[in-house]
């Protein structure tokens, strides 16, 4: 996929796109996604025991998507900056403890705690030291996404790619990027459609980046909503209605019912995104499916977009789909997930 031109000096929206940067210190959200040895391993180092992590991060291997689902999560911990230092220094040729401190760093830089310097600093550091493992630069893909210069981003995501080429949070990040480019024409004529749709082309039948489309589409309606140019109720915008998003929502949810995998560490991420545009299309036996599968594994986006109450959202478009006899709503519970 060429590098695109660098964004047009667009902000990013108040709301945290897919998950990638938003941190919930409320505990409502896991960020596990349901992994339970990831949940042991967190709660192990919480403790200041690095053993757990230590193996599982040995056990992932080069499953890249899930070592880079599994590090951003232990990552977000307030105190794994320090733990990964410690680590380091107890074994200093760790690419592990490497790119855990510097995962640590970048978001501790996202949070405001941290300058981006040493967090890129420590990304280019880790990736020395494992030239193969995309994660570092999923580290620096959100730092270019957070602080720029935005230029930077293409590069980045070009890297990762050369890696990864289907690497999953990488592409939500940069849909979300390129969602936040001015749009021209007709509204369903955009470059993040075009994007994802042409990723989705390229990736295996069996990839998740099929859900890719259906992800712009929803970022595309956060910017939309967050610049008053779409309704807050995105079941009032209309914007899954035109016959791009029409053929988009068709195609995916198809794919969903012939490739369903369980095992991508990410798959509660685009089974929220399809279940809620499914939901704001009004097709709401469709959404039913999704919402079986889901259960309270809600995720905070795409729901909190326009500035909405996650659980609420949730909640709301799940009794639509299913009735009052619905799954008992948990989504306060640790068992829930959440954008990475």
């Amino acid at each position: 996929m060429p590098p695109s031109p660098p964004l047009l000096g667009v902000r990013r929206a108040a709301t945290d796109p897919s998950g990638e940067t938003a941190h919930d210190d409320s505990g409502a959200f896991d960020a596990t996604l349901g992994d339970i040895p990831l949940r042991a391993a967190r709660a192990a180092l919480a403790q200041g025991r690095r053993q757990a992590a230590r193996a599982l991060l040995a056990r992932t291997g080069d499953d890249w998507d899930r070592r880079g689902h599994r590090l951003t999560v232990l990552a977000r911990d307030p105190y794994a900056a320090a733990w990964a230092s410690d680590w380091l220094a107890a074994e200093p040729g760790s690419a592990d403890a490497a790119t855990l401190f510097a995962l640590a760093l970048v978001h501790r830089a996202l949070r405001g705690k941290e300058e981006a310097g040493p967090a890129r600093a420590a990304c280019a550091t880790a990736a020395a030291q494992a030239p193969a493992d995309p994660t570092p630069w999923l580290g620096l893909l959100l730092l270019a996404r957070a602080f720029g210069p935005r230029s930077v981003l293409f590069d980045t995501f070009a890297e990762l790619r050369r890696r990864h080429p289907e690497h999953h949070q990488a592409h939500h990040v940069l849909i979300a990027c390129l969602a936040e480019r001015p749009g021209g024409g007709r509204a369903e004529c955009h470059e993040a459609y075009d994007v994802a749709e042409l990723a989705a082309a390229r990736a295996p039948a069996d990839s998740p980046l099929a859900v890719l489309p259906v992800v712009a589409y929803a970022e595309r309606y956060r910017v939309l909503a967050a610049a008053g140019l779409a309704p807050a109720d995105p079941a009032a915008s209309r914007h899954w209605s035109g016959p791009r998003a029409r053929r988009l929502l068709r195609a995916s949810f198809d794919w969903w019912l012939e490739w369903e995998h369980d095992e991508h560490p990410r798959r509660l991420v685009d089974l929220n995104h399809l279940a809620y545009a499914l939901s704001c299309a009004g097709r709401p036996a469709e959404a039913a499916a999704l919402f079986q599968r889901i259960g309270d594994h809600a995720t905070p986006a795409p729901w909190s977009y326009a500035h909405r109450d996650p659980r609420a959202a949730f909640r709301a478009a799940r009794a639509r789909a299913l009735g009052p006899s619905g799954p008992r709503d948990t989504a306060g519970s640790d068992a829930a997930g959440s954008g990475a």
